[in-house]
């Protein structure tokens, strides 16, 4: 499911550069999930793609993280890594002009800029952003950014990504307690079946 989206993805991408659009902002051009001390570390790796500018205050959020752990987000990959500071709600930021679903009891992840302008006519990797979650299962959810353009307008997008999920338990496992009445009461009817042949 992962590469799959990962391909749509790059393939959105792709047509974006092809068909030379001065206005997309920062995309999440991969996503990975890796096991980390028993939890997973969800890592999202950010371009700021051609003729988008970066400017002091743009941002990107991760909308629904699912079971983020307070103090696990890092920035890290790049020479730009350092110039983000990070911040988590339960209800937006959201771009003027985009509307992602926004679900206000899971947390949202936002990684604010706060370095010098960046306008180079080239893609540039951001780096590699991360957070941890206790569920390694994913599910579709929504990342939107603001930066600048090349002609110096504010632009917003939005665009799907993968973030983490509960997993469900297999349909039809007993719960524990259910397990230990059953335990309990398996003698109780030996000893009544007996006492009936009796």
């Amino acid at each position: 499911m992962m590469r799959k989206w990962i391909s749509g993805v790059v393939a959105v991408v792709a047509l974006a550069v092809g068909a030379g659009r001065a206005d997309a902002g920062l995309i999440p051009y991969q996503v990975s999930v890796t096991p980390e001390a028993g939890m997973y570390r969800f890592t999202y790796a950010i371009t700021l793609p051609t003729n988008a500018v970066l400017r002091p205050g743009d941002y990107f959020t991760i909308y629904n993280f699912d079971g983020y752990i307070p103090g696990s987000a890092v920035a890290d990959g790049s020479p730009y890594s350092a110039d983000f500071s990070f911040s988590t709600s339960n209800s937006g930021p959201i771009p003027t002009g985009v509307l992602p679903d926004d679900n206000p009891l899971i947390p949202n992840l936002t990684w604010t800029y706060t370095g010098p302008v960046i306008d180079i006519s080239a893609d540039i990797g951001l780096g590699n952003f991360w957070a941890v979650s206790p569920y390694p299962d994913t599910t579709s959810s929504w990342f939107t950014a603001t930066t600048g353009t090349a002609t110096g307008s504010t632009d917003a997008n939005i665009t799907p990504t993968e973030v983490p999920v509960p997993t469900a338990p297999p349909p039809g496992v007993p719960e524990p307690t259910t397990l230990l009445l059953a335990g309990l009461g398996l003698p109780l009817v030996a000893v009544f079946r007996r006492r009936q042949i009796v």
